[in-house]
């Protein structure tokens, strides 16, 4: 059984949503400076780094963080490994994909994309050319019967088209996980293990995510 951790490292320096709060952390009392314990402060954003998207983030009567089942978060997950060549994530390449047929027994899937390799390429600078989900797309995807839908950078949908394949795929109550590194994680069924912070009334949270693969 192997162990692969996911999650996005929190950071000051790491790279965030344009117009969300940095990540700010300080240490508010320290043993060196005669305190009994070392505390720390943070200050960020709920969609900061690796983290979970509640249909109440673009729908307004949706469900919170605290209302998702957790059955939705850990389980059999199919990582889909997306061509390099592909700019979007479109009805087009999910339709013409070689494993497109899983997608009909799967409950969650993670599409793995170039955007992997832009955690280490571009470490503190947020990309706006990441790979996402087009309207489309969503469209295509909110017809399998899905409950997660994960992908390896900040936003599931394209940067300059962000609201509508939200609105699609959150209405459907399927959970949106952003913010992975797939790098070291080829395409194949793994058991994910997705565990966001229960913050009441909210719309997203941070999540640790890991994978096992069973196979070794």
């Amino acid at each position: 059984m192997k162990i692969i951790d996911i999650s996005i490292p929190i950071t000051p320096s790491m790279p965030v949503w344009p117009g969300d709060p940095p990540v700010d952390i300080q240490q508010v009392a320290k043993i060196t400076f005669g305190d009994s314990a070392n505390v720390s402060h943070i200050s960020m954003g709920v969609h900061c780094g690796t983290h979970i998207d509640a249909p109440k983030h673009f729908i307004d009567s949706g469900k919170t963080i605290g209302q998702i089942p957790l059955e939705k978060l850990i389980g059999e997950v199919l990582v889909l490994e997306i061509d390099t060549t592909e700019n979007v994530i479109s009805e087009r390449v999910l339709k013409q994909h070689p494993k497109r047929a899983l997608l009909e027994t799967a409950s969650k899937v993670i599409f793995r994309t170039r955007n992997s390799s832009l955690w280490s390429e571009y470490p503190q600078t947020f990309q706006e050319d990441y790979v996402g989900i087009d309207t489309a797309g969503a469209r295509f995807l909110s017809h399998y019967h899905l409950d997660l839908i994960g992908i390896d950078y900040l936003s599931i949908a394209p940067f300059l088209a962000t609201i509508e394949p939200h609105q699609i795929l959150l209405s459907c109550e399927i959970v949106l996980l952003e913010g992975l590194n797939l790098s070291n994680v080829p395409g194949g069924v793994y058991d994910l293990y997705c565990l966001p912070l229960n913050i009441s009334k909210c719309e997203g949270s941070p999540a640790r995510v890991i994978l096992v693969d069973r196979s070794g």
